[in-house]
């Protein structure tokens, strides 16, 4: 695999980008939470496809109970994370919201150092501050407009 995780992190970006504006331009008349649970069918019908397709479906009885516990845990954070992302985006303009919701990435970073034993270095603790600043910035740039 090499650096192909870099690609498909990029990828990931670029369409949790259009999702935000697609996302804002369809709340405009719907509530945001039968806006989440539109999209959540199709996030379901699409992911089981793709897991059809690759044919990986025998592989859900090799998954152990510990993994299982944290897939169940992180679909409860995730199912949260976008009800709250889109009461937000119901409410607020996208730009400011997903500045402040992506300070997710400095939360992932404390929390893998924490609780994955991940190396914490200057790289990251620079980035972390000028994420901290930049959402610091846009909350400041929110309030005066």
């Amino acid at each position: 695999m090499g650096q192909s995780w870099i690609l498909f992190a990029l990828l990931a970006a670029f369409s949790a980008a259009i999702t935000i504006v697609l996302t804002k331009a369809g709340l405009k008349n719907v509530d945001s939470s039968l806006a989440f649970a539109i999209q959540a069918v199709l996030i379901l019908t699409i992911t089981w496809g793709v897991v059809a397709f690759q044919g990986n479906i025998g592989m859900l009885k090799d998954i152990d109970k510990k993994a299982w516990m944290f897939l169940v845990a992180a679909g409860i954070a995730t199912t949260l994370s976008t009800l709250f992302s889109y009461y937000a985006l119901k409410s607020g303009k996208a730009s400011y919201v997903t500045a402040l919701e992506r300070l997710s990435l400095v939360f992932a970073i404390i929390f893998s150092v924490i609780f994955l034993r991940e190396k914490l270095t200057w790289q990251l603790v620079t980035g972390v501050a000028l994420m901290l600043g930049g959402a610091i910035l846009v909350a400041l740039g929110q309030q005066s407009s």
